[in-house]
């Protein structure tokens, strides 16, 4: 039987890298449900080649034109998340949540009573709303999966080890494209110098929380609370070749660390098949980079932000709510070139 699959963010950066999976698929999956905010453009070609049946679009006006765009097609299109029970009649195979921001957590809770299998790539969902989030997907028996690629490393090294037997985490992080500028150049970069991300091709949103070294704060936060973990068990590594995604130290003397290249089709793959019931293409071993992997310790000077670790309560708090909502205004604010670069991390360390 063919798997039938939800896509929540369906034009961003992983919910199209999820389609081109998809497209490749011998037989094609039937995708129940798309969802977007804007990019209507996008969305009309997938409906055209998944023949979609059923679209949620967030945004009133692009709900308006895609709805006139459509009229003659047996589609249904909703402007509305409430809808989704109109949707579904019974449990889907899978759905990837991939909505930026706080605007993904209301549709990730939401959705899984009626899927069998979620992967969630929204960092704010699991930062804001992970004890809701794990309440339902026990209620609901529905499995997770972190799809962020340090995230699914540690989720396939631990294999459903349980936390107490970690003594280390290190997730590691390119450095952005800003590992090796001079510190007193800092004051002059602009949104295109931060957006230009050296290994990974993303979202703006994410291109400048990593430039910033947030998006490392964020998945500290993200690793404690979805795998039990104190704060004191986690740290960052530099590791500008971005092959190794993650290492565990467990309390038995072993070490593991999980290597993939710089594509997040590898962990998203892998969120939607069960373990070797697919085949992906992918590069040789890079023994030269396994020859000089490089590992660095963070500087502070040059990624202030990360200071932020160190003000984290271990228990559950609004602390990370308000840290989460302040730097995606702040965020915003550099790309709209109100702020600058430097005001992110000032702002949020005062």
């Amino acid at each position: 039987m063919k798997k039938k699959i939800a896509i929540l963010g369906s034009t961003g950066s992983i919910g199209k890298t999820l389609i081109e999976i998809l497209k490749k698929e011998k037989d094609k999956p039937e995708i129940v449900l798309l969802t977007i905010n804007t990019n209507y453009r996008e969305l009309l070609k997938q409906v055209k080649v998944f023949d979609v049946k059923n679209i949620i679009i967030n945004d009133y006006k692009t709900y308006l034109h895609v709805k006139n765009i459509l009229r003659n097609k047996k589609i249904n299109i909703y402007n509305k998340f409430d809808y989704i029970k109109k949707i579904f009649n019974k449990k889907i195979d899978y759905t990837m949540c991939a909505i930026a921001g706080f605007e993904g957590l209301k549709p990730t809770l939401d959705i899984i009573k009626y899927t069998k299998k979620i992967a969630i790539a929204n960092k704010e969902s699991i930062i804001c709303g992970w004890p809701l989030i794990e309440k339902k997907i026990r209620r609901y028996k529905s499995v997770f999966i972190p799809v962020d690629s340090e995230h699914f490393s540690v989720w396939s090294l631990m294999n459903n080890i349980k936390s107490s037997n970690v003594e280390k985490v290190f997730l590691t992080a390119s450095g952005g494209p800003f590992r090796n500028l001079p510190i007193n150049k800092f004051k002059h970069i602009t949104t295109k110098q931060a957006l230009n991300h050296p290994s990974w091709s993303m979202g703006k949103k994410i291109s400048i929380d990593s430039a910033t070294m947030m998006n490392k704060v964020f998945e500290i936060i993200e690793a404690k609370k979805i795998f039990n973990f104190r704060y004191n068990q986690l740290d960052i590594l530099v590791h500008p070749k971005s092959y190794v995604h993650a290492m565990v130290k467990f309390s038995n003397g072993l070490t593991k660390i999980l290597i993939h290249e710089t594509d997040m089709k590898i962990p998203i793959f892998n969120s939607l098949n069960s373990p070797f019931e697919k085949k992906i293409k992918s590069k040789k071993i890079d023994f030269n980079t396994l020859n000089n992997l490089d590992f660095q310790k963070i500087d502070l000077k040059r990624f202030p932000i990360v200071k932020l670790i160190k003000h984290l309560p271990n228990r559950d708090s609004l602390f990370e709510t308000v840290i989460v909502s302040a730097n995606e205004c702040l965020v915003e604010n550099f790309l709209k070139k109100k702020i600058k670069f430097l005001d992110i991390s000032k702002f949020l360390l005062k």
